[in-house]
Parts: structure tokens; C-alpha cells; sequence
């Protein structure tokens, strides 16, 4: 965001306003570290700040402070309606365009509110009289991190901002700092995130080390459904409807389990494929190592897009259908993908 920017925002943000947040659908650990670390920054001067997700999330994301403030656009849609309408501001976090907030999109699009986004996704749209976009970031989190930071208020960031923004920067590195995003910066970021109040080992137990048995053996069903497509240096795994119900699915279970495949040595890309239980699409993640962009590849073949490494899509086709059309489309890439990279430590 440019100085002048900054200059503007602070200037309008000066006086007590009627604050929106919002995060795109099915809301990840950055998009709720992130809308909950400005929540509590903006709360520090007198605004009336409230979070609108979409939808719900994962349990394992309802520990932070100040979650229990978050209104669900899809089960309080009355409550969410009436904040959007007497908005002045609306920050919109984690996306870059209407399209990522599902029903969400039309009350955006009517309000005559003043729009900042905050976002490290390619290709974003033309919205916000505030943008802040960088793809290079690790997570968005780490962009309210600078945010604030840009704001001259570094001091102003307590245990609760800073365990909101260290939550989320942990979860869209890979869980353990593993994207090339991660920077020499990133990691200053959070080292003055943990001395400013955020409890590393907590965290990292609170996201990770809660599982339940049935998701530990949605995993085990998963990776036995994992299929190596060597001529490619590709993986994918798959996972159906009636697997989802045998193993009492919940909502963020799947989280991570693409990156199993990526794990593999000398694998390149891994995919995972999903069968929505409640309407029939596949969901689709992407990940990938090296230049190989799955962001692309997502845009142009599964309506999707997201990072370069990172990225997400979905199928209107069966199960059977998406993968044959999969396996298709993935052959025009074979030589990038039989290229070696070389790789210095």
C-alpha cells in the first residue's frame, strides 16, 4: 500500500466508524487469523468493528480469541444483512474478488460503504479504494502484520493480535514454514509475534494436535486411495462421498492431506479430489514444488486459481469424470514436469 494510501486510511480511520470484516468462504486459518488480528487492532480505537465470515469453519479454528464474535453470514443472515448496510468501512480479507464470498456477493456489490482489501492472491479485482496486494507474502496475516506496522502502531499489538496473526501465518506456510514464500522477513515477523504474547507450542497443539480418531482414519483411507502418475512426477488422492460419510466427516478434516502427496520424493505436483456431500461438484487442492504454477493450471482448466504452489478448484463433473479429464489435460505439461530442478541447501 503506498504512503499516500496509508496517510488517507489513517486519516478516515481517525474518528469512530462502523467496521465490516470479512473473509472469503470456507474461511482457512489465514482468513480467520487475519480478519481476527485487524478485529482487535481496529477494536483499540473506539470503532464498532464485526467479523461476517460466509459460512462456518473447522473446530480447530475456534480457539482464537474474540472467534466467538464472528457472525456466520449463512445461518444469521439477518444480523449480517443489517451490519453490511450500516458499514462505513469494509475490509475484505484473504480474497480478491466478489466471486469468493458466495451469496455474500450481491449485498457487497450494493453497499455504499468504503472498501480496503487486504490480500495475497494473484489477479485481484478492481474494488477497494484501499488495496494492499502482494503476492510474494507468506499469508495475509503476515500483510495485517505490515499493516499495522505501516500504521506506526507496532505497540499496539497484544497477546490476542499477535496469537491471531502468528495462527495463520503457521497454517498458509505449510504448518511448519515450508512454502518458498517464507522469508527471512516472515520469520522476523514472528519472532516478534511470540514476544509479543503468541505461544508457539500452544498454537501449533491448538491446530494440529487435536485429532479426532475418525479423521486420523479419513487420513489412512485417504493416502490408501493415493495414486503415483510417475511419467509426470504427480500424485493424486481421492475421496468420495460414501468414504467421507463412512469416516463421520467434519468440516476442515481434509485440511493438509494434499500435502501428504507432496511429500513423496520426487513428486512435483499433488492433487486431491473431493466429492461435496452436500451438492455435486468436486473440490479440488493443489500443490506444488518448484516453478511449476498451479495457480495456472487451476485457472485454466478447474475454475480455481490461488498461489503459485497453492491453489484450489473445483469439477461439475462425476468423480470418474474429473480424473479421466484430469489425466488429459495434465499431458501437455509432461515435459516441465519431467524436468529436474536443481535444488541448493
Amino acid at each position: 500500500m503506498k504512503m499516500n494510501d496509508i496517510q488517507d486510511l489513517k486519516k478516515a480511520l481517525s474518528s469512530p466508524k462502523n467496521i465490516v470484516i470479512i473473509p472469503h468462504k470456507n474461511p482457512d486459518g489465514d482468513a480467520i487469523g487475519s480478519t481476527l488480528g485487524l478485529y482487535h487492532y481496529l477494536n483499540k480505537f473506539d470503532h464498532n468493528v464485526k467479523v461476517i465470515a460466509p459460512n462456518d469453519y473447522p473446530e480447530f479454528l475456534k480457539w482464537m480469541p474474540g472467534e466467538e464474535t464472528i457472525v456466520k453470514f449463512d445461518s444469521d443472515k439477518e444480523t449480517a444483512i443489517s451490519l453490511i448496510d450500516k458499514a462505513d468501512f469494509i475490509f475484505t480479507l484473504d480474497f480478491n474478488s466478489f466471486n469468493r464470498i458466495d451469496e455474500m456477493k450481491p449485498y457487497l456489490e450494493a453497499i455504499n460503504a468504503t472498501f480496503a482489501m487486504i490480500d495475497h492472491h494473484q489477479q485481484p479485482d478492481d474494488y477497494a479504494t484501499y488495496m494492499y496486494s502482494d503476492v510474494s507474502m507468506s499469508s495475509t496475516c503476515q500483510m495485517v502484520y505490515h499493516f499495522i506496522e505501516q500504521m506506526n502502531d507496532l505497540e499496539k499489538i497484544d497477546k490476542d493480535i499477535a496469537t491471531c496473526l502468528y495462527a495463520g501465518i503457521l497454517t498458509d506456510t505449510g504448518g511448519s514454514f515450508r512454502f518458498p514464500s517464507t522469508t527471512s522477513v516472515t520469520h522476523r515477523v514472528v519472532a516478534d509475534l511470540i514476544d509479543k504474547g503468541a505461544n508457539n507450542s500452544e498454537i501449533h497443539n491448538a491446530l494440529y494436535d487435536t485429532n479426532s480418531l475418525s479423521r486420523l482414519q479419513l487420513l489412512g483411507c485417504a493416502l490408501k486411495n493415493l495414486v503415483v502418475l510417475k511419467e509426470y512426477n504427480t500424485v493424486y488422492i481421492t475421496l468420495t462421498k460414501s468414504e467421507l460419510q463412512q469416516y463421520d466427516f467434519k468440516k476442515g478434516d481434509t485440511e493438509g492431506f494434499v500435502n501428504y502427496g507432496l511429500s513423496l520424493k520426487g513428486i512435483k505436483v499433488a492433487i486431491i479430489f473431493i466429492e461435496n456431500q452436500a451438492e455435486d461438484y468436486i473440490k479440488i487442492s493443489f500443490r506444488s514444488k518448484g516453478s511449476f504454477s498451479v495457480n495456472e493450471f487451476a485457472r485454466n482448466y478447474f475454475n480455481g486459481g490461488g498461489h503459485t504452489n497453492a491453489a484450489g478448484g473445483r469439477s461439475d463433473l462425476t468423480m470418474d469424470e474429473t480424473i479421466n479429464y484430469f489425466k488429459r489435460v495434465i499431458e501437455k505439461y509432461k515435459p516441465q514436469l519431467q524436468q529436474n530442478e536443481e535444488h541448493t541447501l
